[in-house]
């Protein structure tokens, strides 16, 4: 059994007809929720339907055309990535994904689809990797988004619809000269993932303007065995993740910590192969009990770059008093 962790309950296999069983559990489970954004030939009814899915999919592996994996989280098949096609003489291949509601907002998809592309990229040496998606569906679009592809354009009406309806698909694409590590772009993109890497963990614990703090964030940007410092007292608190988020969500989220925001105002970053460093200083503010506070300080932060892309490894802070 092959098996790629992508996190401490989660990890990356190949899909196969042995588990034809399972996937048909899995797709019992998320039928409803996925059906309106993925191929009907893919959502069997029954265990000959799934086989046969799993089967077409191997056969494709086989002539170097189609590739299927599952995601399992906590033991259970939750989902999956594919390459719907794979042409290495033109270079070129298609992505796509699926999940049951029970895996969605981990990361995952994001996690695995980034380890895909690079494969194609570095491995096989393809040229150009396709994302698409139905103009209405929103978490694929971000997926997108967030890969750093771009919008070639839509089809307008391409797709039938179970309403009854034709519906618009939305072609997004990266090209190997783009992607994260590439000649031309190596050291200018590391870096911006690192911005982004940095925004995200702050932006985080915003519920300034009525949005709800996202912490899960937190476990995104971080390897799972992270750790966080506030170095602010007489001594080091030193956090896991979840010891980290789990106080910071309640006082986020039962008004004792409202209108609050968190925000970068100077950075020295330096990067030397795999892993980074970055000095920040940060200002805050917010009302904390009723009172309006305003605040500053400096982090250090260190990351590594693991196959799902840059993450961070630590944390430590210090306000300024």
């Amino acid at each position: 059994m092959f098996a790629t962790p992508l996190r401490d309950n989660a990890e990356l296999r190949a899909l196969e007809p042995y588990h034809a069983e399972e996937f048909l559990a899995h797709l019992d489970r998320a039928r409803t929720h996925i059906a309106p954004w993925v191929s009907a030939s893919f959502v069997a009814s029954d265990l000959d339907g799934a086989r046969a899915v799993l089967q077409r999919y191997a056969d494709g592996q086989a002539a170097d055309r189609q590739r299927l994996y599952g995601i399992w989280l906590d033991g259970a098949l939750v989902g999956g990535t594919m390459f719907v096609s794979f042409d290495p003489a033109l270079g070129e291949c298609e992505i796509g994904c699926w999940l049951e509601p029970a895996a969605e907002g981990h990361g995952l998809v994001i996690q695995v689809v980034r380890m895909m592309i690079d494969w194609a990229f570095r491995v096989r040496g393809l040229s150009r990797a396709e994302w698409r998606t139905l103009s209405g569906n929103v978490r694929s679009i971000n997926v997108a988004k967030r890969l750093g592809m771009s919008l070639d354009g839509t089809l307008r009406q391409s797709i039938p619809g179970a309403d009854g309806l034709r519906h618009d698909k939305q072609v997004w694409s990266v090209l190997a000269t783009e992607w994260p590590g590439s000649p031309d772009r190596r050291g200018a993109d590391v870096k911006a993932e690192l911005d982004q890497l940095t925004r995200a963990f702050l932006g985080a614990f915003t519920n300034s303007g009525g949005r709800r703090p996202n912490l899960e964030v937190i476990r995104e940007v971080f390897i799972p065995q992270g750790t966080i410092i506030k170095n602010v007292g007489a001594e080091p608190v030193i956090y896991d993740l979840d010891a980290f988020i789990a106080p910071r969500e309640k006082i986020l989220t039962d008004g004792t910590l409202t209108e609050f925001s968190e925000w970068e105002v100077a950075e020295r970053t330096e990067i030397f192969g795999s892993i980074a460093h970055r000095f920040s200083e940060y200002r805050k503010s917010g009302f904390l009990n009723g009172e309006w506070f305003e605040g500053s300080g400096r982090k250090t932060v260190q990351f590594v770059r693991t196959p799902g892309g840059w993450r961070m490894s630590s944390m430590a802070w210090d306000d300024i008093r």
